[in-house]
């Protein structure tokens, strides 16, 4: 996010939680629930090993770190300075080598258009004031024919049930105001941003949590959590 594309109540918010960002039973619990999930949905579609991958809006490092694990050459970027310390500090304490930068998408890809083989760009877009600037950028930093992974929540009545009223105020999994609502994106939303950004799409899968079994799992609904491929043209 360049200063146009930033909001530092945002940035707030998630930086008062980089003390527990690795605590598993903390404020992130989700986040290392359905990392998992996460990672099975981008190495399904291309082997990690040696690839040269992105985390934007990395937070404390839970997905690099993954990433990383698989043999991938991994750079992570994120606004927050306390969250990009958690994460060299827990990369450090695992012997992870993961490139951390203090920097925004828009920024980054100035000095490093077309760099990546793979883009990710996971629960961020619902948090910044320009979401297709996001894209945009993320289309920049992929070689051609590279993927870009985006996971965000879609706008329905029934979106506003589960992971506002539900997630934040009924099963508590996370704090509350961790989301607005309004930023909200449906996938043809999604979709046609990224047709914008020269960007194929390949998949959308969902991400549905069971409230009896507190059990998250992939499936097809996207009516709620959602990942998404598209690949940039050649």
């Amino acid at each position: 996010m360049s200063a146009s594309n930033s909001d530092s109540a945002e940035i707030n918010k998630f930086t008062q939680m980089a003390e527990q960002w690795w605590n598993i039973e903390g404020p992130c619990k989700p986040l290392h629930i359905i990392n998992p999930l996460r990672l099975e949905f981008i190495a399904a579609q291309q082997a990690l090993q040696g690839q040269k991958i992105i985390d934007i809006g990395c937070g404390g490092g839970i997905l690099a770190e993954a990433l990383a694990k698989q043999g991938a050459e991994v750079t992570g970027i994120d606004k927050s300075q306390a969250l990009i310390q958690a994460a060299k500090k827990h990369a450090e304490e695992n012997q992870l080598s993961i490139k951390y930068n203090l920097t925004d998408a828009e920024s980054f890809a100035k000095n490093h258009s077309q760099s990546f083989d793979i883009v990710c760009c996971m629960e961020l877009l619902e948090h910044v004031p320009d979401p297709c600037s996001l894209i945009q950028a993320c289309s920049d930093l992929a070689k051609p024919g590279a993927n870009i992974f985006f996971s965000t929540i879609n706008r329905n009545p029934r979106s506003y049930l589960l992971a506002i009223l539900g997630a934040e105020y009924f099963l508590k999994l996370v704090p509350r105001g961790t989301h607005d609502y309004k930023k909200f994106i449906r996938p043809s939303e999604l979709a046609q941003a990224a047709r914008k950004a020269h960007l194929i799409l390949q998949k959308f899968q969902g991400i549905h949590y069971n409230p009896l079994t507190r059990h998250y799992a992939l499936g097809k609904d996207i009516q709620v959590n959602y990942l998404a491929v598209f690949r940039k043209r050649l």
